[in-house]
């Protein structure tokens, strides 16, 4: 197997179910980690695989719901979350998808819809991932500016100009300038647009 091969994680109590399923995901490739409860999962869960989990939704202990509500709150939700349930349950399967599932499937799943609901959630965690990356080096460099800088910063992107940003700060407008050229330059934004976009990926659109 690939050390490659997107990761499967396999939450669900049942043997049977896990041993199917682990032959199911290696036979087409994925590196499948099985794991009979929620609380052996998140041991040693790594949220920076790319990947997705393939959940049970009623398992002893910590439910399917229940972890999924743990790993949105934790922040470690970069692979999405299919459901499988023994029963075809509209309440659950509501707030599973409204909490950010990728799929709610019945027991017994079908091969091919299991494989194809993987794959596409597979895809949506690779982009998780890359958006994730990206989120953390904005804001590295961000925090590597000074004081001042992110003043400025905060004042360009709420859409002020040169002028209104010194007035605000007591400063020269030609300081604010030199200012803004350095925070353009640390934040490798090429254009104003490109800064606005950086700011509203880490929630700081609109100036804080």
């Amino acid at each position: 197997m690939s050390d490659q091969s997107p990761t499967v994680f396999l939450v669900d109590d049942d043997p049977s179910v896990l041993r199917a399923l682990t032959r199911l995901l290696a036979l087409e490739g994925f590196n499948p980690r099985p794991y009979a409860s929620a609380q052996s999962f998140l041991e040693e869960h790594d949220p920076d695989l790319p990947g997705c989990i393939i959940l049970d939704v009623a398992m002893p202990g910590v439910s399917g719901l229940e972890l999924q509500s743990s790993l949105c709150a934790s922040q470690a939700g970069g692979q999405p979350i299919i459901f499988i349930s023994g029963q075809s349950d509209i309440p659950i399967s509501v707030s599973a998808m409204k909490g950010g599932a990728s799929d709610f499937l019945t027991k017994p799943v079908d091969d091919t819809v299991l494989l194809s609901a993987v794959r596409i959630a597979v895809d949506r965690s690779k982009d998780m991932l890359r958006s994730r990356r990206e989120r953390a080096s904005i804001k590295d460099r961000f925090a590597k500016l000074s004081a001042r800088e992110k003043e400025v910063f905060s004042g360009v992107v709420a859409g002020m100009l040169n002028k209104q940003i010194a007035d605000k700060l007591g400063i020269a407008e030609k300081t604010v300038k030199v200012h803004r050229g350095r925070t353009m330059r640390k934040m490798a934004a090429r254009s104003l647009a490109e800064l606005v976009l950086a700011a509203d990926r880490i929630g700081l659109a609109g100036g804080h």
